[in-house]
């Protein structure tokens, strides 16, 4: 319990300069985007204008007390007032962040259901009709555009067939859409990974022993092959669920889903270094914890994982 005490600090320790690499980088490569105060004022504004708009905004300080001051702020959960919306931006990113947790969670969980079992299948069955028409599934799935997909899908489900709701958030039917076309891609990785990794582990030598002891091919897969397998499966399952949260701007467009990645996208446009900044920093909280959980899954899956490196 000591060691895996001291292997939660080192973690949280490590998480710490991560996250301060983070508002780093964010802060200071979202200054070069321009002056926002341009933006905030008319085009007629006089210098006069400009100037006691910048010093209200502390942006006449420098770089590094901006920066210090951001930091502080931001230790505390305060990110200021989006330049834009003129309210709180942690306000509007906890509005938007329910939506893009809901959308991500149902896409990887469909891509989950779906992938594993099919990646199970085309590895026992190496070289069958099945194992053959699954990985050209997942090869079509993989080549497939987020949005174009989705737009396929409104055109058929939305427009000709009228069963689902072509846009909005709220039901469950609105949900179906936007998380098949986003876990499609997923769904393909997925398959194609638990085979890849699958087929490795039932050529392992305890995979041999558990036969030859005349075990049912049913235990031999789900106990004592499907385990280890599931290693690199939740890596890259929780960096993906990690990417998902950010990067599905374009899915959020095509479905008009109100999530964080239409808000980030819009206030990168819109110069709000402050909604940017609180965005980035909370994904980042987010994917960084998606991470430890990995971490600490991987413990469960293979108890033989050290909690520290071999020096």
């Amino acid at each position: 319990m000591g060691i895996m005490l001291q292997y939660l600090f080192k973690r949280l320790w490590h998480t710490v300069f991560v996250l301060i690499g983070i508002s780093m980088i964010s802060f200071f490569f979202i200054h070069l985007s321009g002056d926002p105060v341009m933006l905030m004022l008319p085009g007629d504004a006089s210098t006069q204008e400009i100037e006691t708009l910048r010093e209200q905004l502390g942006f006449n300080d420098p770089l590094y007390a901006q920066y210090l001051r951001f930091a502080g702020n931001a230790a505390q959960g305060e990110f200021g007032n989006s330049l834009y919306y003129k309210v709180p931006a942690m306000a509007l990113i906890l509005e938007r962040l329910p939506a893009s947790l809901e959308l991500a969670a149902a896409a990887m969980l469909i891509a989950l259901v779906v992938a594993v079992p099919i990646g199970i299948v085309s590895a026992v069955r190496r070289g069958s009709m099945v194992d053959m028409g699954s990985m050209l599934g997942a090869l079509f799935g993989l080549s497939m555009p987020h949005f174009w997909l989705g737009i396929m899908m409104i055109m058929l489900f939305s427009v000709k067939l009228g069963w689902l709701p072509t846009s909005g958030r709220g039901s469950l039917a609105q949900l179906v859409m936007p998380s098949l076309a986003l876990g499609m891609s997923l769904m393909a990785m997925f398959a194609r990974l638990t085979r890849s990794v699958m087929l490795e582990v039932l050529s392992l030598d305890y995979i041999r022993t558990a036969r030859s002891k005349g075990l049912k091919e049913s235990v031999v897969i789900y106990k004592h092959a499907l385990k280890n397998a599931m290693i690199p499966l939740v890596t890259v399952a929780g960096m993906q669920f990690g990417f998902l949260l950010g990067g599905t701007v374009i899915i959020e467009t095509v479905f008009a889903w109100p999530g964080v990645g239409r808000l980030v996208v819009q206030a990168i446009f819109n110069r709000d270094y402050p909604l940017v900044q609180a965005t980035v920093l909370v994904l980042s909280v987010i994917f960084v914890a998606v991470n430890f959980l990995v971490d600490m899954l991987y413990m469960y899956l293979d108890p033989q994982i050290s909690y520290f490196e071999d020096k």
